[in-house]
């Protein structure tokens, strides 16, 4: 059993080899962006609206089959949105509703599966994308600024210290790739970004606020070219 397991490893390294083909490119990625919040019901943290964003970057397919690829590169892109919760004001007062509209940019890096069918139109194939992402903030801004003071404590904070310092996506999209010539391709997909983790770090920490949650979610329209 371990001879065959070893032959089947060999032969699978090998394939690849064979057949591997890099195509790069670029992409472009408007998109929807929202915040995905719960904690407990005393402070009522929920998601209060989307925003526009914007992202971009260079792609990498690197196929290992005529059908399959794996999906990579290196992107830079927007994710946010405004969240609404109860706390008190300045001044000693019923608790008061509070909304952020919080902005986070992220170097993301892509790690995907592609699966493309065989030509359903002239030089037109469909592709389906499944995965995830790992992202890095680079800047975060909350109501539009880079400093942010608390209604209810006065205290002034850096926006950047209410988010934490990495994030990951689960990923699935669909799209067409069509044959502009012998190596230049363009493509049109929509794909859907999941936040897997817990993105705050200000709630829970800095004010005491417990099993508060706050996750990213997009909705990206990807247009690009490859080499």
């Amino acid at each position: 059993m371990k001879k065959i397991l070893l032959s089947l490893l060999v032969l699978a390294a090998a394939a690849p080899t064979a057949s591997a083909q890099f195509e790069i490119g670029l992409k472009v990625s408007p998109s929807i962006t929202s915040l995905r919040a719960e904690s407990p019901a005393d402070r009522a943290f929920a998601s209060d609206g989307s925003k526009a964003s914007f992202g971009g970057g260079l792609v990498v397919d690197y196929f290992f089959g005529e059908n399959y690829a794996f999906g990579t590169g290196l992107l830079l892109t927007g994710k946010g949105g405004t969240v609404s919760y109860r706390d008190g004001g300045i001044l000693p007062q019923p608790t008061a509703t509070i909304k952020q509209k919080i902005s986070m940019q992220y170097l993301e890096v892509p790690l995907t599966v592609k699966l493309f069918t065989n030509e359903v139109a002239t030089d037109t194939r469909l592709y389906f994308q499944v995965g995830g992402s790992l992202n890095v903030p680079i800047g975060t801004r909350i109501n539009d600024s880079k400093f942010y003071v608390d209604p209810a404590t006065l205290k002034e904070t850096k926006a950047s210290a209410h988010t934490t310092f990495y994030d990951a996506d689960a990923l699935v999209g669909l799209g067409a790739e069509h044959q502009l010539g012998q190596s230049t391709k363009v493509f049109a997909g929509l794909s859907y970004h999941r936040g897997l983790f817990n993105i705050d770090s200000y709630f829970n920490d800095d004010r005491g606020f417990k099993d508060v949650i706050i996750k990213n979610s997009s909705f990206n329209l990807d247009l690009g070219i490859k080499f």
